[in-house]
Order: structure tokens, then sequence, then C-alpha cells
């Protein structure tokens, strides 16, 4: 399902104030640039996530997102992409609002995400308030949702590949459409 314009534009305003409101200087060419991934699924509001990519190299990549109260990046992993090549390693920063982390290890009770669909395996819940981050292993799986205000992340990591990355809902397309 394809985001009309309005939608794709109105997204993009709409994570340029989440970035100001945390201190995150962006030129008006990066607020025209903010990437809009709503993975094909036509529910931006609860599963998709809003970013500028500052750099990525072969050797390191730089990003900072926004996700809306409630949104969910779905639950994806990072995997190798060829010899020596183990898949992105990266590490979350939350400079704004609070951001529920799910990755592997011994389920956490009474957890505060709440999964957005049948797609979500991971039940380990890391809270990340401003000032905290969290290392995310390559070819690891994970999901993260932002609390009711919203939040934003610093994203440090290796070499992106999101055309790579592969999600455990079938029907996810990592590249938006927008007609």
């Amino acid at each position: 399902m394809a985001m009309s314009p309005a939608e794709h534009r109105s997204a993009q305003q709409r994570a340029a104030g989440y970035y100001h409101e945390a201190g995150v200087v962006l030129r008006s060419d990066e607020i025209d640039s903010i990437e809009v991934a709503d993975f094909g699924l036509g529910k931006l509001a609860t599963e998709g996530l809003e970013l500028v990519t500052y750099i990525n190299t072969t050797r390191y990549c730089a990003k900072e997102l926004v996700l809306f109260p409630g949104q969910t990046c779905p639950e994806h992993r990072h995997p190798p992409t060829g010899p020596g090549k183990p898949g992105k390693q990266e590490t979350f920063r939350c400079r704004r609002g609070i951001v529920y982390l799910h990755v592997p290890g011994e389920s956490t009770a009474g957890a505060t995400a709440q999964a957005p669909g049948p797609h979500y395996t991971m039940t380990r819940e890391v809270v990340l308030q401003p000032g905290d981050q969290f290392t995310i292993p390559p070819n690891t799986l994970h999901w993260f949702q932002a609390g009711p205000e919203g939040a934003v992340v610093s994203e440090f990591s290796t070499h992106s590949t999101d055309e790579n990355d592969i999600f455990t809902d079938p029907r996810i397309r990592r590249e938006p459409e927008v007609k």
C-alpha cells in the first residue's frame, strides 16, 4: 500500500518537529529528505519509522530516528552480507522520550510495549530513556516502540544495508512507496 505525497510530507514535517524539540538541528534539505518508512504495511501510525541518515560508508553509519507516540519499528535482524561481513551492529542512544527495545533474552514480566501484530517474537524489554543506550549485535532479532510522547533515537552502527534486513513479517517491504 503506497503513501500519498501529502501523507509522506506530513510525516516529514511532524518528524522535523520532533527533531527540533530534541535539539537536533537539520538543514532544510535534510528535512526534505527525511525518510518515511511505513514498511509497505500502510499503518504508519502503528508500524513505521522516520529517519535521517547522516553518513553511511563501508565502515560506519550514523542516523537519527523518530518514532511517533506508540509507533513501532517491526521485528527484524541485520544478517551477514558476505564473507567477513557479519551484519550490522548498532547502538541506539535515546535522545528524547522513551523507547521500549525488545531483544533476545528472558521475557520481561509486565512489559510496557504492545506488539501491534503477530510477527513479534522478542519479549525481553529494555527501556531506554534520554541518555540511555544499548548495543545490538549483528544478526540479532529486535524491535522497538516509542512511549506515549514519541521518541528521538541516535543510531550509530557499522555499514547499513537496509535492503538486506530480514523482517519476521514476510509482507514487509523496506523501501517506501509514495504515489
